[in-house]
């Protein structure tokens, strides 16, 4: 699935690449050289939705990015907070955070381990903060962020949804009974629930315990630039 994505999102960049308008004045018969330069350009359309789509979230991260807003991660103590103490029948085995910095960037993470010992059924929940690697962050490492993702198999499916008014992706193995639900709170803070020999109902209970309105309200906590 991963695979796909990035080469979908590959493909599509250079879709994005290739609909760019030449400079004014390099053809000489090009017509639209005579025209004003206070004049916006417009990104040529492919005709095709999933890569016009595509191609326009981009031109928006883009110009997101140029916005130039910084932000410092939150303490992962206040995320931790967050965790539930239950999901279902499973209590909460452990509660872990941290924040970890490389490449010039930072990630503030809290992790909650819920487990039911008798049955070995599992349930994981992450929240991280990306700070001010929200945005690109969501497209180089959750591909789905910029896509649209519907598949089924004769074992389970995967696709993208909508949780709450933020962009989300869910994929689940009925034979294993294994699956996640990923969601991209105020496109800055990305909460993970997995689990393991559980049905989606309990991963879904488990997506229901994280407080997304908090985060929400703390979109632009630590911002230290515009």
């Amino acid at each position: 699935m991963r695979k796909s994505v990035i080469m979908y999102l590959f493909f599509a960049a250079l879709i994005l690449v290739w609909s760019c308008d030449k400079p004014a004045g390099d053809d000489p018969k090009d017509e639209s050289s005579d025209k004003p330069k206070t004049e916006e350009k417009e990104t040529k359309k492919t005709g095709i939705k999933g890569i016009d789509d595509f191609v326009e979230k981009m031109e928006d991260l883009n110009k997101e990015m140029e916005e130039g807003k910084e932000y410092e991660v939150v303490d992962f103590r206040l995320l931790k907070d967050m965790l539930p103490e239950q999901v279902g029948p499973l209590p909460r085995t452990s509660a872990t955070g941290e924040k970890n910095s490389g490449m010039g960037f930072t990630i503030s993470e809290t992790r909650g381990k819920y487990t039911l010992e008798d049955t070995g059924q599992r349930v994981e929940i992450e929240i991280k903060d990306m700070g001010s690697m929200k945005g690109w962050a969501g497209l180089a490492a959750w591909g789905w962020t910029m896509a649209e993702v519907d598949k089924e198999t004769d074992t389970g499916y995967e696709r993208t949804m909508e949780y709450k008014g933020h962009k989300g992706f869910e994929e689940y193995d009925n034979e294993s009974q294994d699956g996640k639900i990923e969601l991209f709170v105020a496109k800055r803070y990305m909460v993970s629930v997995k689990g393991w020999d559980v049905p989606m109902d309990l991963i879904k209970e488990g997506l229901d315990e994280v407080p997304v309105g908090d985060l929400e309200d703390i979109k632009d906590a630590g911002l230290v630039a515009e």
